[in-house]
């Protein structure tokens, strides 16, 4: 635990479920970086992995993103690899190996990490628990027990992200 304060309470969480080869959370990384900037510390985003079957290398770049993560770079392997949707698209594996070169990370173990399947049960969790509570595309954003689907549209979502982390901390204040 990083606070060091035990008087305060649990920064609420965002769970945003994503799909790494998705075109629609590429465009949602503006909002969570706006949110990031906004909140800091007092809203946890957290990354869940939903790779969607349409995309064949979303499963594999869920799994690379553990790996960033565990290497201590996961939010900005996440970007990197959102912000070139289309290169993951035309080039698979190797450029999720190639981003955590370019990352400083241990590519080498990358690549082990992705043909040994060592993440598998991460990913494999994630996506049965936003089945179970009703995840069907990506983004969607839990927040306050709240699914907001950003699959459909973004649409306003960023503001009902921040009217619900208001009213939480407003409650959290008391």
């Amino acid at each position: 635990m990083s606070d060091s304060s035990p008087a305060r309470a649990a920064a609420p969480v965002l769970d945003v479920w994503c799909d790494l080869q998705c075109p629609d959370c590429r465009d949602a990384l503006d909002d969570l970086r706006a949110l990031r900037a906004r909140y800091g510390d007092r809203l946890e985003l957290r990354l869940r992995h939903f790779p969607l079957e349409k995309h064949k290398h979303a499963f594999a770049a869920a799994q690379a993103s553990e790996e960033a993560a565990e290497q201590g770079q996961g939010w900005a392997y996440v970007e990197a690899v959102l912000g070139q949707v289309e290169e993951l698209s035309r080039a698979g594996e190797p450029f999720l190996v190639e981003v955590a070169r370019e990352l400083g990370l241990d590519a080498e173990e990358f690549d082990t990490a992705l043909i040994d399947g060592r993440h598998i049960l991460i990913v494999d969790a994630d996506q049965a628990e936003g089945k179970a509570i009703g995840v069907t595309g990506t983004p969607t954003y839990v927040i306050g027990g709240e699914l907001l689907d950003g699959g459909k549209s973004q649409e306003g979502l960023r503001e009902r992200v921040e009217e619900i982390t208001d009213r939480l901390l407003a409650e959290q204040d008391g």
